[in-house]
């Protein structure tokens, strides 16, 4: 299927602005650009919207919690945010976070992990596990319950649910009820087809994620760690459902496949969903981009599903 028209369009104007390719800026040249890029949304419904430093012994961690209206106690997704692990934070995806709290209807709880190079592999793994384990603890603090926990990320953080997930079975740790898992990265090795199909030209490029797994990882090789690389996991049975979506143009399509089928494989609910017509990113974009509205929707009807 060719690119959607409105996708193609998009990709021309981008094109048309020109700039310098991310692999060629430093991280925080590239974090200047995505936020740059980041516009404020104010047209979600959420009963409220709040800021807070969890207090973990590691670090401090962010976290904004998002409050749909309704009769508490609300079933929660915590949500890990895109950038490749180098970029992106609270603000870049506040309108993902809120359309999924007002339309699910549920509690979401945003993330601020540290980043790389800054704070490579296994840090940002590690703040979304010590986030994720507070919201199990402190669940009914904030109207939440702790028996309907999702988690869940786009690209990069699809990344770090599916390892959050992971990691939780392994320490046998109460699981979350759902991985939502948005064209997760999910192999470091990189050496899937689609990463040559849609090498260039697509957003997101194969240089750009060379770029990302090497500030990510190359500090203590650990591409094939299965906490990095989670489809290369030698065990992947006993894990949560898990709808995993991804887009024709991305160069992560296959890798979301592979793990989808992997875990399928290994015993466990699956659904995946290939998005014809669409690259990288579109998740985002619904607002920009109507034909990317159908991922929101999806994901919100799973949601209730893995909720009810």
């Amino acid at each position: 299927m060719p690119l959607h028209p409105e996708v193609a369009g998009f990709l021309a104007q981008f094109e048309q602005a020109g700039g310098v390719p991310i692999e060629e800026m430093t991280p925080q040249e590239a974090r200047d650009m995505m936020s740059a890029m980041t516009f404020p949304v104010t047209d979600a419904p959420c009963k409220s919207v709040r800021d807070i430093d969890l207090d973990i012994e590691s670090a401090p961690i962010a976290v904004r919690i998002y409050t749909p209206e309704g009769e508490e106690p609300h079933p929660i997704l915590v949500y890990f945010h895109g950038g490749g692990w180098v970029l992106g934070d609270l603000e870049s995806h506040d309108g993902v976070c809120r359309d999924l709290c007002g339309q699910t209807p549920c509690i979401v709880v945003s993330v601020d992990y540290r980043l790389a190079p800054e704070h490579p592999f296994p840090t940002p793994l590690l703040d979304c596990f010590m986030a994720s384990s507070w919201v199990f603890q402190y669940a009914d603090e904030f109207g939440g319950d702790a028996y309907r926990i999702a988690v869940g990320g786009d690209s990069a953080g699809g990344n770090l649910a599916a390892a959050v997930s992971l990691l939780r079975r392994d320490m046998e740790l109460p699981p979350p009820v759902f991985q939502l898992l948005v064209y997760p990265a999910t192999d470091g090795t990189r050496k899937h087809p689609s990463v040559h199909e849609n090498a260039e030209g697509y957003f997101l490029t194969a240089k750009a994620m060379d770029w990302f797994w090497k500030h990510y990882c190359d500090a203590h090789d650990a591409y094939t760690d299965r906490f990095a690389s989670p489809l290369i996991a030698e065990d992947l049975s006993n894990l949560p459902p898990a709808f995993v979506m991804t887009a024709e143009f991305d160069p992560l399509r296959d890798e979301g496949i592979a793990y989808a089928e992997a875990l399928s494989n290994a015993g466990n609910r699956v659904e995946h969903k290939l998005y014809e017509g669409m690259i990288h990113g579109f998740f985002n974009q619904s607002r920009i981009l109507p034909c990317t509205a159908q991922g929101m929707e999806d994901a919100v009807a799973r949601l209730r599903a893995a909720f009810a």
